[in-house]
């Protein structure tokens, strides 16, 4: 088949995510198999017009918004008529595919953006955006009734989503995520820090709230509890108690804009700064050991598709402690492989890391059972399991 795919960036993107990568996977998997795929994306600074990758090809028109307007115009001046099958995928905003081409369209949305427009979009397009997302989401969903909408997402929680906004749940089809990583071979040889890490990890962006991440954890060194953790990791009991005093916090990410720079304001401000070391944007191999040396990472998004940074640290053999919205509910089983808050503030989310960390005389330690159930589930999560529910949905 001949696959037009419309998205507004490619992984070569400085802002690309998880999305991106899963796009790609997909891509490669597909070409692999035959299928001729072309993706249109917005272009960024010093970029190609065109790239061939991986069988896959890339062609950048316009930027971070032109690029849907260019998008129609490239397609009806180069591609109607080339496709078997045109994926409009739905990042913030729709490329409103079906409503131009005449080949089967199908919508691939990873999540929904509405309560993101007041973290990312200054106003008062914060609240264009978030009162329009509701009326173009239900256009979307009624129109052509005879053609009705064909959805891919990653979550039952954005499939919830969908379902409220119109789409039918017949309609609306869920693939598996998949991770780039691989788990580690055992956990029984890997080492944890000496000292009971806490990370963050990724983009220092309003949506990702790493600022509520900062204040739980001086929540938690405040109050002095009792964590216990496994000092090099071992799934033994653990036998020596380590002082909240011990904790530390690493946050690793880009703390470009500026949200950024008020994060590490704070923490210059903080009477725990000593504790927190603020790394920056991190190399591939920096990420993978800060994941497996790490005891836990915490996760505060406003939502997610999926939360893949879960998973990913999940496979190298840490669990993590996240706020209870769509993406990350559905990334950790809460109380098996991982915690999710009871509230979305810094106070819960201290007592989720401690009841994580630490245990008493009358609860015992929960950290080794969930830190193996999150690595055994993270070895389900594969892009070869997302393809072929990828295949099954389209019919490929």
């Amino acid at each position: 088949m001949r696959i037009l795919w419309l998205t507004w960036k490619d992984t070569g993107h400085p802002q690309a995510g998880g999305a991106e990568v899963v796009n790609e996977e997909l891509a490669k998997r597909l070409a692999k198999e035959g299928h001729d795929v072309t993706f249109l994306v917005g272009g960024h600074k010093s970029c190609k017009p065109k790239e061939r990758r991986d069988g896959f090809e890339i062609i950048r028109i316009g930027g971070r918004f032109s690029v849907y307007r260019h998008a129609r115009s490239y397609y009806k001046k180069h591609l109607r008529g080339w496709a078997d099958l045109v994926i409009d995928e739905v990042n913030t905003i729709p490329f409103f595919a079906k409503f131009y081409v005449k080949e089967p369209s199908v919508l691939f949305v990873h999540q929904l953006a509405r309560e993101i427009w007041f973290y990312q979009m200054p106003f008062p397009v914060s609240l264009v955006g978030y009162l329009l997302e509701p009326l173009y989401l239900r256009l979307l969903a009624t129109h052509s009734p005879d053609r009705p909408t064909t959805v891919i997402t990653v979550s039952e929680s954005t499939k919830a989503d969908l379902i409220r906004h119109g789409f039918k749940a017949e309609n609306v089809h869920i693939i598996s995520e998949g991770i780039e990583l691989k788990p580690v071979p055992t956990l029984a040889k890997s080492e944890k820090y000496e000292r009971p890490t806490l990370l963050s990890l990724g983009a220092i962006r309003p949506m990702k709230r790493t600022l509520e991440i900062v204040k739980a954890f001086e929540i938690i060194k405040s109050q002095s509890p009792t964590p216990v953790i496994p000092a090099r990791g071992e799934i033994k009991h653990p036998s020596s108690q380590l002082d909240t005093r011990s904790l530390r916090l690493i946050i690793a990410g880009d703390t470009i804009g500026g949200y950024g720079k008020k994060v590490l304001r704070y923490i210059e401000q903080s009477p725990y700064r000593i504790d927190i070391e603020v790394l920056g944007r991190v190399s591939k191999e920096e990420k993978i050991e800060l994941m497996q040396k790490s005891h836990a990472i915490a996760v505060t998004s406003v939502k997610e598709g999926w939360g893949l940074i879960v998973t990913e640290a999940n496979s190298q053999g840490t669990p993590a402690v996240v706020y209870n919205v769509d993406g990350l509910r559905d990334s950790v089983r809460d109380g098996e492989t991982g915690m999710v808050t009871k509230e979305n503030t810094p106070e819960s989310l201290a007592d989720s890391i401690v009841s994580l960390l630490g245990h008493s005389d009358a609860h015992p330690p929960a950290y080794p059972s969930l830190r193996i159930a999150a690595w055994e589930w993270s070895k389900e999560i594969t892009f070869d399991r997302s393809y072929s529910d990828f295949k099954r949905i389209l019919r490929l």
